[in-house]
């Protein structure tokens, strides 16, 4: 696949109702969509614990970290290709989409300066994305905003059967200064008086111009006062049309009756007032609109990391994400029904090293249909790289039964599709899947409180704390002064553990050089509890400190993890496009 491969980029001045019918025509014609999103941050390279995936994370504790940056960063663009695969050549309309908020009264969000240097130094253009960056609206705050900014037409009108005295004033008043304008109106044209006479007559009745249509403002103090006004427009004629006045908290403040001189007229206001609306709309969902149409036409969404980029899209495009995980892939099911994570299926190809060897050789055609956008912005190829991944497990036989890996959000190493260089080392990511062992949550322990410099030395300092230790056992050391290790061997954890409360004689002096262990229903905890801030040790400490159960602190479901024998943080892949 060509370097020089057109992408359409996508910015506020060019986001347009045709381009959105495009785009459909564009999904409707495929049969997958490649989706990737460049952030303010990078899971793969955070310093911080609590921002990047590490080897013991369950499905749970990832997503509460996923949680956890989506509502704290914010998303640049998104990469959005669909495609269809012909045999041996790709059909895909590779577009990037510039973001930038900036329909909330105050919004704010956070970065990580070292990824923005490096997307700089690839010639990520932040100027675009400030300047010319689609805004957007969550269906959430569209609601919200919705209920403030109400249609003209859209106030539901509730007759009393019996009203007060003084309602019956108010009205009585509204409608003579109404009827009165409105003969005014109807006698303009009638005038023998000229023109400066009439000009000086609407100003003293205080007629104003709705488009070049003549209108009365009326002011309102309260929703009682609205419904009033506007029963008795309604019943004096058909000419009037009254129009609410909001604020910008939505609170109505007037109401304008617009006088039309015909049928004819007054549909056409009543249209222009309705393509006013929708335009309005348009701008307000912004670049939700395209989330909308990929999930309108239910096709099977292709990506990686999947887990922390859709925490990202249902944050920012569809609500604030729930507390637990089972409640967020509910809920973004409702939406995009069909999720395919390639790096979950990378895992299932270990052991096919001679298939591997015959992919590498793959050359495909991808023809790629996009027009120019006369610029030479390469930005966006994240999405293509994915497609380039998938065609690959596609030709390795992988995908025949893909409805089986529709949805699902187990952690995987995260792949930097930014950091991706010019050759093609996917074989050796395939094959690195083969160094992850799989095990049980139970088999883990935590340990702070340690004066090591090198994990060498700290095995060697545990080997004489306690005979476990002498066990087959991996450690990997996660901050300065907390550290996680992983037994081979089944009960060794809840052996260890057990020792830990009557403070045994075999473990009297790892307590008293003052190295905690705990197990892994404290990591649980610090995540669920939100102990975000500081070092990992001090969470845990914490979460020790307040246990009064006497438990030694076992993880409550007896989950599956891959442990990472090989590295901690970034694999580096690189894929070829």
């Amino acid at each position: 696949m060509s370097s020089h491969t057109v992408i359409k980029q996508v910015t506020k001045s060019t986001f347009t109702p045709s381009l959105l019918r495009e785009l459909k025509s564009h999904i409707d014609a495929c049969d997958f969509v490649s989706l990737s999103s460049i952030k303010t941050f990078s899971a793969t390279s955070a310093s911080s614990w609590r921002r990047r995936l590490l080897p013991f994370d369950t499905a749970e504790t990832a997503y509460l970290k996923a949680k956890l940056a989506a509502e704290s960063f914010q998303i640049l663009n998104v990469s959005i290709c669909p495609f269809r695969v012909d045999g041996s050549k790709v059909v895909a309309f590779p577009y990037n989409f510039h973001l930038f908020p900036r329909e909330e009264q105050s919004y704010s969000f956070s970065c990580q300066a070292s990824y923005l240097e490096s997307l700089a130094r690839k010639g990520f253009d932040f100027n675009l994305c400030i300047y010319e960056g689609i805004s957007y609206l969550s269906r959430v705050q569209e609601s919200l905003a919705k209920r403030r900014n109400a249609s003209h037409l859209d106030f539901k009108v509730f007759s009393k059967s019996r009203k007060s005295v003084a309602d019956s004033l108010f009205m009585e008043r509204i409608k003579a200064r109404i009827q009165y304008w409105r003969k005014s109106c109807l006698n303009s044209n009638k005038s023998p008086h000229g023109d400066l006479a009439n000009s000086l007559r609407q100003l003293i009745l205080g007629t104003q111009l709705h488009g070049e249509r003549p209108c009365m403002t009326i002011d309102v103090c309260s929703d009682n006062q609205l419904n009033l006004i506007l029963e008795t427009v309604n019943g004096i004629s058909d000419s009037l049309v009254p129009l609410v006045v909001r604020n910008s908290l939505g609170t109505p403040t007037s109401v304008r009756v617009v006088f039309t001189s015909s049928e004819e007229d007054k549909s056409a206001l009543l249209s222009d007032i309705d393509h006013a609306e929708e335009e309005q709309n348009f701008n307000l969902r912004g670049f939700r609109e395209v989330m909308d149409l990929i999930s309108n036409s239910q096709k099977p969404i292709v990506s990686i990391n999947c887990l922390n980029d859709f925490a990202f899209f249902h944050e920012k495009f569809i609500a604030p994400l729930p507390p637990s995980l089972h409640e967020f892939t509910c809920s973004l099911k409702m939406v995009f029904p069909k999720i395919l994570d390639l790096g979950h299926l990378m895992k299932e190809i270990g052991p096919l090293k001679n298939a591997m060897d015959t992919s590498s050789s793959l050359n495909l055609e991808v023809p790629f249909q996009a027009d120019r956008d006369g610029g030479q912005s390469n930005q966006g190829r994240n999405a293509l790289k994915i497609i380039s991944l998938f065609v690959k497990l596609n030709y390795l036989h992988i995908c025949n039964n893909i409805e089986g890996y529709f949805n699902i959000f187990h952690p995987t190493a995260c792949m930097e599709l930014e950091s991706v260089g010019c050759q093609d080392d996917t074989n050796t990511y395939l094959t690195h899947q083969e160094d992850i062992a799989k095990l049980g949550v139970h088999n883990l322990v935590f340990l702070w409180g340690f004066n090591a410099a090198s994990s060498l030395q700290l095995k060697d300092k545990l080997r004489k704390y306690h005979p476990i230790f002498h066990e087959n056992f991996d450690l990997k050391v996660i901050d300065r002064n907390c550290a996680a290790i992983a037994f081979q061997r089944q009960g060794a954890v809840v052996e260890l553990l057990k020792e830990i409360k009557p403070r045994s004689s075999s473990i009297e002096n790892m307590i008293s050089d003052g190295v905690i262990i705990a197990g892994f229903g404290a990591y649980e905890k610090v995540c669920r509890m939100g102990l975000w801030d500081g070092r990992l040790a001090d969470s845990l400490q914490t979460v020790v400190l307040s246990d009064n159960t006497n438990s030694p602190l076992l993880a409550e479901k007896s989950t599956e993890i891959c442990w990472d024998n090989e590295v901690m943080l970034d694999q580096n892949e690189y894929l070829k496009v």
